[in-house]
């Protein structure tokens, strides 16, 4: 059964900047038995074609640990691969154009970098939101980093699950929690860890409430 996504607090993206495709499944395997409840594949140098055929492996081990399992850029991709839901970001094709690309009943989500970027995102229909980059992230390194200052406004003025993004770690996780963050989303700290599962049940024990 898939979690819904209030249920969802830890997201974990798997970056091909970050494992091989080879390795991915194996990675994915330890990121799900820690806990992780949503995965996104993100595969920015990689084609369509290359991003379709990982996805439709991912996509069933994902969903045989309930996750959604979601695509980065590419929602034309998502019912091909048997995916979830797509992410866009806000240079991206409009969110209604995704959702439909993505299919009847796909999960839906969009980056946002501002308070008031992430209320006019709101009225556009995504299912979820990313909020950040909080810090200075090397897979987001064009982006100014915004800090902590405006977790505790954004879950005031944004009534959909929120994800904040952005050089998250266990080591910094208490600090995001306590500016009024609920669900995060992970990369770096998870791939690079020595014990995947271990990292992340490490992660979970400090976010569910």
């Amino acid at each position: 059964m898939m979690k819904p996504l209030p249920d969802c607090y830890l997201y974990g993206i798997l970056d091909l900047g970050y494992t091989t495709p080879e390795e991915a499944p194996a990675v994915l395997g330890k990121m799900l038995e820690g806990g992780v409840d949503i995965v996104q594949l993100r595969a920015k140098n990689s084609t369509p074609q290359e991003i379709a055929a990982l996805a439709a492996r991912l996509a069933p081990i994902a969903h045989e640990a309930g996750a959604p399992f979601i695509i980065n850029d590419h929602p034309a991709l998502v019912r091909a691969t048997g995916s979830t839901g797509a992410h866009i970001g806000q240079d991206d094709l409009p969110l209604a154009d995704a959702r439909r690309l993505a299919g009847e009943g796909a999960i839906i989500g969009k980056s946002t970098h501002t308070v008031a970027q992430a209320i006019i995102t709101t009225s556009e229909g995504p299912d979820y939101i990313g909020f950040g980059p909080l810090f200075a992230t090397p897979t987001k390194p064009d982006y100014v980093p915004i800090g902590l200052e405006e977790i505790a406004l954004v879950h005031e003025k944004v009534d959909l699950p929120i994800f904040c993004i952005g050089g998250v770690k266990l080591e910094n996780l208490p600090q995001i929690l306590a500016a009024g963050a609920r669900r995060v989303v992970i990369v770096s700290g998870i791939l690079q860890a020595a014990d995947i599962t271990g990292y992340c049940r490490e992660v979970k024990r400090l976010l569910v409430p």
